[in-house]
């Protein structure tokens, strides 16, 4: 398969070498060293989609025992940040305006991440990414939508 993004090629490059998916998440987060304390794995990364890995561990566990609230934000930004590097043209840039999340069940499990868009809806303005994180089961533990704001690179 063959990319124009910069970083699918580099995806791509990793996926040949053994653990390949692992370095390259561990090089996606070094990129933004908050990701790391979540412990992420970029599961799967495409135009216009992202899936991230969240292991359940202690340190990401709340009061009660289950995935705090803000790790898994924190997974959801991750996955939407992939996503949009990944997929958004060449002649835009990118940059979070807001979340807002929906806690639809207790996280007591690994989960994953998803971000997800149409290509049509790169443009210049608001865009509202629907994210959401499942549980094991399938479950969808939140759900909610992270708005980007997206503008034209300035002229060189």
């Amino acid at each position: 398969m063959t990319h124009s993004n910069y970083l699918l090629k580099l995806q791509e490059k990793f996926q040949k070498i053994p653990f390949g998916q692992t370095l390259f998440s561990k090089l996606f987060v070094s990129k933004a060293p908050y990701f790391k304390s979540i412990k992420p794995k970029i599961l799967v990364l495409e135009e216009n989609f992202c899936q991230v890995a969240l292991p359940k561990r202690k340190a990401v566990h709340n009061h009660i025992g289950t995935v705090h609230a803000i790790a898994v934000c924190n997974a959801l930004e991750m996955a939407m940040g992939a996503m949009a590097e990944a997929s958004i043209p060449t002649h835009l840039r990118w940059l979070p305006k807001g979340m807002n999340v929906n806690y639809l069940a207790k996280s007591t499990t690994d989960l994953v991440a998803e971000a997800r868009v149409e290509a049509s809806q790169w443009k210049a303005g608001d865009l509202f990414v629907p994210v959401r994180a499942m549980d094991t089961n399938g479950t969808v533990v939140v759900d909610g939508e992270i708005r980007l704001w997206v503008t034209e690179k300035p002229q060189k």
